[in-house]
């Protein structure tokens, strides 16, 4: 190989794989607003937060000022399993796209869970153990946060307890097989097995479920069993924390060729994979050493940063969560069954929200065929068959690089490529059949979600 030349896929050595976490949090001037407690409008302190989540996760999760916290040795040990995981040059996406534009993607389904979940299923789980606890609650949408979490309860010998947004549970049994599999016991949610998930039956009979409505079961799960405490998958400022070292590992792998994105994208949900992805890069930005620009895509039919609220709400449908001020549709907004379900959520991550509203990253948000259609061009061009999720970073990254192509400009352009889509077939037969439709919530439907915010002195 040249000197020069950068080869098709960067892996980093094993030495190489960050040591620490990065918490973007210290960087930022204007931190995240605190989560509230929704009885006394006060931000949560630590002892309040305890019963539900494991106490160094709460550390965590209001450290606004520790720059990098140090990854406990045995999370390393897991995470030589599958990580560093490589940084791909698209040189075939390229060539079709016939674009000037440089694409990478780093690629995070290279593990059995297929996503990026697994860095923080391990870390929450650790530190689960670690506290001496029996098990773990928690909800999963498209199903790939449950598949991680029961890998990682597996390899840490916890009980893992998984309520399973319905609309997936049915759409994807081969993902819900995974996690019983791996130990597991998957509730479709909502169910009967809560209190706070037979009012939510009572108000909605028939629904198809949300993350919202999975996250109180699991919450009320975790508080009224002994021995177990609350885990999720993303929104959390923990979750991004422990989701840094994609970031880290794209930064470093890019900077051992020389190679400085101007465009980062990654697809938005709840925030993990996307504040995960561009931490690092966010960081250099916030302290004035470089400048980018970064993209979050979101499905049309849950436009929570493009069309959402700014305020404090829920976390969950059935109000037994902090209050946590973000981009919302409101907690009891129940989104369309589209097939996107890692992306169903009606929230954002503060992180992410706060980061949107000092107009430090843009936000678009795309309709469901525009992605698969994106998703099955990238898998007959780059041999990876994508999860419905990622390929909305996939959609924009196309979309970009073919905007270069028209004016001529010789961008590199960064994604996250946050899983694979081999359990998400249902998904691609009903595109390939031609019967996969578009819903946009209208004005009227969001209305609805907005309704259901509480009226504090802080929304005003």
């Amino acid at each position: 190989m040249k000197k020069n030349e950068i080869p098709y896929k960067i892996y980093l050595e094993e030495q190489e794989m960050p040591k620490q976490w990065y918490n973007v949090r210290a960087d930022m001037q204007q931190k995240p607003a605190p989560l509230l407690n929704p009885g006394t409008l006060q931000p949560m302190t630590a002892e309040e937060l305890a019963p539900v989540f494991c106490e160094e996760l709460v550390a965590q999760e209001l450290d606004d000022t520790t720059a990098y916290i140090d990854i406990p040795q045995e999370i390393l040990e897991y995470y030589k399993m599958y990580r560093p995981s490589p940084l791909v040059r698209a040189y075939q996406l390229e060539k079709k796209l016939g674009t000037p534009a440089k694409i990478y993607y780093k690629f995070e389904g290279n593990n059995t869970s297929g996503s990026h979940k697994l860095n923080s299923a391990i870390a929450q789980a650790y530190y689960a153990k670690k506290q001496g606890l029996q098990g773990v609650t928690t909800e999963t949408g498209a199903g790939q946060w449950g598949t991680a979490l029961s890998m990682a309860c597996a390899y840490l010998g916890l009980d893992c307890n998984v309520y399973m947004v319905k609309v997936s549970y049915e759409q994807k049994p081969f993902r819900r097989e995974v996690m019983r599999t791996y130990g597991a016991k998957v509730t479709p949610s909502p169910s009967m097995s809560t209190e706070v998930g037979k009012k939510i039956l009572a108000e909605h009979p028939g629904t198809t479920g949300s993350l919202g409505c999975a996250i109180s079961e699991a919450v009320e799960a975790a508080v009224t069993k002994k021995g177990y405490r609350y885990v999720l998958g993303s929104v959390l400022n923990q979750v991004l924390l422990h989701q840094s070292v994609i970031g880290l590992e794209a930064k470093a792998a890019m900077d051992k060729y020389g190679v400085v994105p101007d465009v980062i994208i990654g697809c938005a949900g709840g925030g993990s994979n996307l504040g995960g992805l561009i931490s690092p890069f966010m960081g250099e930005k916030l302290r004035g050493e470089r400048d980018y620009r970064f993209i979050a895509v979101e499905p049309a039919s849950c436009p929570s940063l493009t069309r959402g609220k700014y305020v404090y709400d829920f976390c969950d449908t059935g109000m037994v969560t902090p209050l946590a001020k973000m981009y919302t549709l409101g907690s009891s907004f129940i989104p369309s069954a589209n097939h996107a379900g890692g992306l169903r959520y009606h929230g954002m991550s503060p992180i992410v929200s706060e980061l949107f509203h000092q107009s430090l990253l843009e936000a678009r948000a795309v309709e469901q065929t525009s992605v698969f259609e994106a998703a099955e061009q990238f898998a007959r061009i780059e041999g990876i068959l994508p999860a419905p999720e990622s390929a909305h970073a996939i959609r924009a990254a196309m979309d970009e690089a073919l905007h270069c192509k028209e004016t001529g400009e010789e961008k590199t352009i960064l994604f996250g490529l946050t899983g694979t889509g081999y359990f998400d077939m249902v998904a691609y037969e009903k595109f390939n059949d031609g019967v996969m439709g578009d819903y946009i919530p209208t004005d009227a439907d969001l209305e609805k979600g907005f309704a259901g915010i509480p009226d504090i002195p802080q929304n005003k």
